[in-house]
C-alpha cells in the first residue's frame, strides 16, 4: 500500500490590473442551472456591497495598475446604488459591467451613453447568453432570458456600444458552431459581431466534480487570479468562483491582502484545464 500526497499548486499575484467588484452575492432575478451560486430558494436577497466599502477599495488600490473595474454579482444591476457606484468606479478606470441584460432597454442604454460621456473612461458590457437557440438557452437559464439578452445587445448596439457576449458552453458545442450561429443572431439586430466580442468559457458542473489529477495545475497559460482580485462585502477574494469560500480568501480590506492563493478546488481545476482567463478581458486581443 502506498501513501499518495498531493500538494496545490500556489499562485502569486503578478499585477492588480483587474479590480471585481461583487455588487451583490445572491441578488439575481434569473436561477440559472450552471450557475456556480448556490442560491437559496427564496428569491428576494438584499445582500448589496455598500458604497464606502467600493469607495475604500478604489483609495486602498489607487497604486496599483487597475485597467478595468468588473462590475459583477450574481446580478449587479439590482443594486439599489448602482448608477452611483458606476459614476464613481468611471473616475478610475474603464468599467465592465457583467450583466443577463434583462434590465437594459432603450432608454437604460441611452443613460449609460450619457454616465460614458461624462467620463474618460469607456463603459463595457458582457451580457449573458449561453446557446443561439432560444429554448435551449431558456431551458437552463429563466423563461424570457434569451430576448432579455438580444434585445440589451439591440439597444446598446444603437447608442453605439459593442458588447461582449459570454457563453458558457452547457451544452458542449464547438466554439466555431457558436460563433457563426451567434453571428446570424447578431446581424439581424444590426451588430456585427466578431471572435473577439465571444467570451466562451467551459461550465463547471458542481454536481459532478472530477477527481484531481496528476497534472492538476501544471500546464496552463493564463488564470485570472494572477491579475486579478474580488472585492465584497465580507472581503478581498482571488476570484469570482471564490467569492463565498474561505479557501479563496486573501483579507478582509486592500490595505493588507495576500498576494497568492492555493489552487486546491474544483473551481481551480476548471480554470486550469480551460488554460486562460474565465473572467476578465484580455485587451491586447483588441489591439491584433
Amino acid at each position: 500500500m502506498t501513501n499518495t500526497v498531493w500538494q496545490s499548486n500556489v499562485v502569486r499575484l503578478k499585477e492588480l490590473n483587474n479590480l471585481f467588484i461583487e455588487m451583490t452575492a445572491k441578488s439575481c432575478n434569473q436561477r440559472c442551472k450552471h450557475c456556480y451560486i448556490d442560491f437559496p430558494m427564496y428569491k428576494k436577497i438584499e445582500d448589496f456591497i455598500s458604497i464606502d466599502t467600493v469607495k475604500n477599495a478604489l483609495n486602498d488600490t489607487m497604486n496599483d495598475n487597475i485597467k478595468c473595474i468588473y462590475l459583477s454579482g450574481a446580478e449587479p444591476m439590482t443594486h439599489p446604488d448602482f448608477n452611483a457606484i458606476l459614476r464613481l468606479c468611471l473616475k478610475r478606470s474603464n468599467v465592465c459591467i457583467c450583466t443577463n441584460g434583462s434590465f437594459i432597454n432603450e432608454k437604460k442604454a441611452r443613460f449609460l451613453k450619457k454616465v460614458e460621456g461624462e467620463s474618460e473612461n469607456e463603459i463595457i458590457f458582457k451580457i449573458s447568453l449561453d446557446h443561439y437557440n432560444e429554448v435551449k438557452n431558456d431551458d437552463i437559464r429563466c423563461r424570457g432570458s434569451y430576448r432579455f439578452a438580444v434585445f440589451a445587445v439591440k439597444h446598446l448596439v444603437k447608442y453605439g456600444f459593442e458588447p461582449i457576449i459570454a457563453c458558457t458552453n452547457y451544452y458542449k458545442e464547438s466554439e466555431e458552431t457558436l460563433y457563426h450561429q451567434f453571428c446570424e443572431i447578431f446581424s439581424k439586430v444590426n451588430y456585427a459581431l466578431d471572435n473577439k466580442h465571444l467570451h466562451i468559457t467551459p461550465w463547471y458542473d458542481k454536481n459532478n466534480n472530477d477527481e484531481i489529477s496528476e497534472n492538476f495545475g501544471k500546464n496552463y497559460y493564463e488564470i485570472d487570479c494572477e491579475t486579478s482580485r474580488v472585492i465584497t462585502s465580507k472581503g478581498v477574494y482571488c476570484c469570482p468562483f471564490l467569492s463565498d469560500d474561505y479557501r479563496g480568501r486573501c483579507g478582509s480590506c486592500f490595505k493588507n491582502y495576500a498576494d497568492k492563493c492555493n489552487l486546491e478546488t474544483d473551481f481551480c481545476q476548471t480554470c486550469l484545464k480551460y488554460g486562460n482567463r474565465m473572467f476578465s478581458i484580455n485587451f491586447e486581443n483588441f489591439n491584433k
